[in-house]
C-alpha cells in the first residue's frame, strides 16, 4: 500500500476537547446565567433554558431581564460614565488588562462558546477568541490616543448593545471594546440562546479592575432587548436580523439616540474563469460552511463563470463529501450543530420549498445538524438567491461576462460583503469598487481585523465595527448644540395685489427649471411686507422626478475628485460675480444686513469642499495578513436634504460636501426664505454642473419630509430643518434602512469633517499578495 493510498483511505480518529472545566464553571455559579449590574451579580432565575445544540442537553438556566432590571443597569451605567470618561490612559490600562485575561482564560472561553453555540471547537479556539482578544488590545490603543487624535470628540454616554447568537464572544468584543475606549459605559444584552461567554467576560471585567457600572450585562429574550431599546440610553448598537433592525429604527425614531445596525446579508462569491480553482473551492468552504453558514457575511451566493462551472461544481462536490459533521467539541470536525431546533426548522423549510435547480447534499447526524448543501442552476430571482437562509446552504448560478457578474451580484437588497476570485489583479480591482458591499475580499473570504472597519449598506444596515471609522459611532462633538428657533415667513402688510403675471419661481429638476406638479405656489414677502415673488409648492411627484434625475446622473459618482473640485470652484466664481445681487435678495427676504456676510460664507464653503474633493482620502489598514486592507471612501449615492433657514449658506453647506464626494442631491431649501435657492440654480446652469446632480424642490418641510425619507431610491436623508421632522425622517427611513442625519430641533454646527463623513461610505477591500 502506497503512502498516497494510506492518506486517501485512512479515517480521522476522534480528538475531543474536554467540557469538564466549563461545565464545572457553570455549576459553581448556580447553573444559571443572570445579570451583572454595577459590578455585582443580580437575580438568578431559571426563566428559560440554554441548551447544548449538539446534544439538546440543558447547560444552564437563563434569567429573563425585566424592564425594571434593565433600568437599574442603565442607572448604574449612567452614574459610572463621567468618571470613566476622564482618563484615556486609565481606560487603556483596563482594556489591556481585559485582553490579557481573555488570553489567560482562552481555553475556557473557547469550550464555553462551542458548548453554547454549537460551532466547531477549532473555530472558537482559532478564530473567535483570538479575534476578540485582538479587539481589546487594539482599542486599548485607541483609548490612549483619543485625547490627541480626537480632540473635538467625546463619549456619547451610555450605550445599549444587543448582540446575536452566531458569534457571542466576538460580537461582545466588537461592541464593548470601542465603546469603553471612547469613554462610554455599556449595558449589553447577549442573545437568548448564547449568554454563557458573556458571563465569563463579566468575571474577567471584575478581575481586570473595570469600575462598577462601566460594563453591565442583562440576560433575556426579545422582550428584554425591547426594554433596552426603550431605555434611557444614548445609543443603541444592534447586530441581528434586518427585520428586527427595522423595528429598532422605528422604535428609536425621534428619540435622539444614536443608532448603528449590522444586519443581514446575501453576499456574492464571484469566481472568474482564470481563478485558482482549488483555492477558490477551499475559500468557499470557509465562506459558507464556517459556523454552519450562520454568518451575516457568509458567501451564500456562488457566481461562477460559465466556462469553468462544471469543473468547479465537480471539485466543490468532492470537497463537500470530505467535510466532517458532528460533535463540535471534536477538533477533527468541520461543521457543527445548528444553534437551535427553531433555526434548523427554518433552514429546512426554506430548502424544502425550493423547486428550482439541482440540490446536492451529504448526510448529517441525527439531532440539530443540517448537511452542507449546494443548489445549482438557480436564477438570480430565486428565493434562495435573494433571501438570507442563515445556514450551510449555498445557492449557485453562472455568468458569462464581468458586467453580468456585477449585475447579478448587486441584484439584492443587501450590501454587506463580497468575494472576488481571479488571478488577474486588474480584473479583480476593476470589479471590487463596482460591488455594492461594505467589504470586499479579493482571493479570500471572512478576513476580519480590529484595524479594518466592518459594516454594510442598503438593508445590511449602517455604521461600522472596528477601525477609525468604527470609533465615530461611539463619539459626538464636544460642542453642545443649541435649540433652533424656527424662522417665520413674513406676510403682507400693505395690501399689495398679486402680480397679474405668473412669476412663480420654478423648481429645478434634472438640470431644467420645472413647474411644480401641483401647480400651486406660496407668496413670499419681505420683512416690510412687500411681495417679492412666489415659490412653487413641491409634492411627492416632484420628489419622484428629482430622484429619477439623480439616478440618471450616476456618472457623477464616477468622476474624479479633481473634476468635481473644478466645478465647485466655478460655482463659487459665478456666485462671486453676483454677490451684490444675492446679498440684496437675502437682506430683502430676512430683513437686516446679513446678506453680504452670508454670501461670503457660501463662497468660502464652496472653496472648502472644492479643496476637499480630491483630498478626503482613504486609508491602508495595517491588518495581520500578508497583504493590505484598503479603506476606500465612496459616495453614499442619492441624498435628500432638508436645509436650514439661512437662505443661501443653508443650501450650500449641505450641497457642497455632498456633491464634492460624488453624491447626487435633492435639496429642500428653507421654507420661509426659498427664493434665494431658486435664484441659485441660475448659477448652477452657468457652471457646468451636470444635469441631475443638484435638484431643488421648494415647499413645506413637514409635508415633504415623509415622502423624502420613505423614498426607496434615496440612500440617505439629512435634516437640518427648523421644523419638527427628525422623528418623521428616522421612522420613514426604516423602509430601506437608509442613513439619516437629523438635528432633533438643535443647531448641530457641523464641521467640514462631519459633513464629509456623512457624505461617504467606507468600503474595505482586502488584497492579499504573494504566491
Amino acid at each position: 500500500m502506497t503512502i498516497k493510498e494510506i492518506f486517501d483511505t485512512m479515517e480521522y480518529g476522534p480528538a475531543p476537547e474536554s467540557s469538564k472545566e466549563a461545565l464545572q464553571w457553570i455549576a459553581d455559579r448556580g447553573g444559571i446565567a443572570g445579570h451583572f449590574i454595577n459590578g455585582e451579580w443580580g437575580a438568578l432565575r431559571d426563566d428559560f433554558p440554554s441548551n447544548n445544540p449538539a446534544t439538546g442537553e440543558k447547560l444552564a438556566g437563563v434569567t429573563k431581564g425585566t424592564a425594571a432590571e434593565v433600568e437599574a443597569a442603565v442607572k448604574a451605567a449612567r452614574k459610572a460614565q463621567p468618571a470613566w470618561a476622564k482618563s484615556g490612559h486609565k481606560r487603556a490600562r483596563v482594556l489591556y488588562a481585559i485582553a490579557r485575561l481573555l488570553q489567560k482564560h482562552s481555553r475556557l472561553l473557547a469550550v464555553m462558546e462551542t458548548l453554547d453555540n454549537g460551532k466547531p471547537i477549532r473555530e472558537s479556539r482559532d478564530i473567535d477568541v483570538p479575534l476578540a482578544i485582538r479587539h481589546f488590545y487594539h482599542h486599548a490603543g485607541f483609548a490612549q490616543l483619543m485625547d490627541e487624535e480626537l480632540p473635538d470628540r467625546e463619549a456619547l454616554g451610555v450605550c445599549g448593545q444587543i448582540i446575536p447568537w452566531n458569534f457571542p464572544l466576538l460580537m461582545l468584543a466588537w461592541k464593548i471594546a470601542p465603546a469603553l475606549a471612547m469613554g462610554n459605559t455599556v449595558v449589553l444584552k447577549p442573545a437568548e440562546y448564547t449568554s454563557l461567554t458573556a458571563m465569563v467576560f463579566a468575571e474577567i471585567c471584575t478581575e481586570a479592575g473595570v469600575p462598577p457600572g462601566v460594563v453591565n450585562i442583562v440576560t433575556g429574550d426579545g422582550e428584554t432587548g425591547a426594554a433596552l431599546v426603550n431605555a434611557d440610553v444614548d445609543k443603541i448598537a444592534f447586530t441581528g436580523s434586518t427585520e428586527v433592525g427595522r423595528k429598532i429604527r422605528e422604535a428609536t425614531a425621534g428619540s435622539g439616540k444614536a443608532l448603528s445596525l449590522e444586519l443581514g446579508g446575501k453576499s456574492p462569491y464571484i469566481v472568474f474563469d482564470d481563478a485558482d480553482i482549488d483555492s477558490a473551492v477551499e475559500g468557499l468552504v470557509d465562506a459558507i460552511w464556517f459556523n454552519q453558514g450562520q454568518v451575516c457575511c457568509a458567501g451564500s451566493r456562488l457566481l461562477v463563470q460559465e466556462g469553468i462551472a462544471d469543473r468547479f461544481y465537480a471539485k466543490l462536490k468532492s470537497r463537500i463529501d470530505g467535510l466532517r459533521i458532528g460533535n463540535p467539541l471534536d477538533k477533527c470536525i468541520d461543521v457543527g450543530a445548528i444553534v437551535d431546533p427553531v433555526q434548523l426548522d427554518q433552514i429546512t423549510k426554506m430548502v424544502s420549498a425550493n423547486t428550482e435547480g439541482e440540490t446536492y447534499q451529504v448526510a448529517a447526524p441525527e439531532g440539530c445538524f443540517y448537511p452542507p448543501t449546494l443548489i445549482t442552476g438557480l436564477s438570480s430571482a430565486s428565493t434562495l438567491m435573494q433571501e438570507e437562509i442563515f445556514g450551510p446552504v449555498l445557492a449557485a448560478t453562472t455568468f458569462r461576462t464581468p458586467s453580468e457578474a456585477i449585475e447579478i451580484a448587486n441584484n439584492t437588497r443587501y450590501g454587506l460583503a463580497a468575494s472576488v476570485w481571479s488571478e488577474n489583479i486588474n480584473l479583480a480591482l476593476d470589479i471590487a469598487p463596482k460591488l455594492v458591499a461594505g467589504i470586499v475580499w479579493i482571493n479570500g473570504t471572512n478576513m476580519m481585523d480590529a484595524a479594518a472597519g466592518f459594516g454594510g449598506v442598503r438593508e445590511s444596515g449602517f455604521g461600522s465595527e472596528g477601525g477609525w471609522e468604527g470609533l465615530t459611532g461611539y463619539t459626538k462633538p464636544k460642542a453642545s448644540a443649541k435649540p433652533i428657533k424656527p424662522a417665520k415667513a413674513f406676510s403682507a402688510t400693505d395690501g399689495q395685489p398679486a402680480d397679474p403675471l405668473d412669476r412663480t419661481a420654478k423648481l429645478y429638476i434634472g438640470g431644467k427649471q420645472a413647474r411644480p406638479d401641483g401647480g400651486y405656489s406660496n407668496p413670499v414677502y419681505s420683512a416690510k411686507g412687500k411681495l417679492l415673488g412666489h415659490s412653487g409648492i413641491g409634492n411627492r411627484k416632484d420628489i419622484r422626478n428629482a430622484v429619477e434625475a439623480c439616478n440618471a446622473a450616476k456618472g457623477w459618482s464616477k468622476t474624479t475628485g479633481h473634476l468635481r473640485a473644478q466645478i465647485l470652484y466655478y460655482i463659487a466664481e459665478n456666485l462671486s460675480a453676483r454677490d451684490a445681487e444675492f446679498a440684496a435678495r437675502i437682506d430683502a427676504l430676512v430683513g437686516g444686513k446679513s446678506g453680504s456676510a452670508e454670501v461670503e460664507t457660501a463662497i468660502q464653503t464652496l472653496f472648502t469642499y472644492a479643496a476637499w474633493a480630491d483630498k478626503y482620502d482613504g486609508q491602508a489598514h495595517g491588518v495581520p495578513i500578508r497583504g493590505v486592507a484598503l479603506a476606500m471612501k465612496e459616495p453614499v449615492g442619492n441624498i435628500g436634504v432638508l436645509c436650514d433657514d439661512t437662505p443661501l449658506s443653508g443650501l450650500i453647506s449641505a450641497m457642497a460636501p455632498a456633491i464634492a464626494m460624488g453624491n447626487r442631491t435633492v435639496l429642500i431649501p428653507s421654507a420661509a426664505f426659498p427664493l434665494v435657492a431658486t435664484d441659485f440654480y441660475q448659477v448652477l446652469e452657468t457652471s457646468d454642473m451636470p444635469a441631475g446632480v443638484v435638484n431643488i424642490i421648494t415647499g413645506d418641510h413637514a409635508e415633504l419630509a415623509p415622502t423624502l425619507a420613505s423614498h426607496m431610491d434615496l440612500d440617505a436623508v439629512w435634516s437640518f430643518s427648523s421644523s419638527d421632522v427628525s422623528g418623521v425622517v428616522e421612522k420613514a427611513s426604516a423602509g430601506n434602512l437608509k442613513r439619516t442625519w437629523v438635528n432633533n430641533g438643535h443647531d448641530l454646527a457641523p464641521t467640514a469633517k462631519d459633513y464629509l463623513y456623512a457624505a461617504t461610505e467606507v468600503k474595505n477591500i482586502w488584497i492579499p499578495y504573494g504566491e
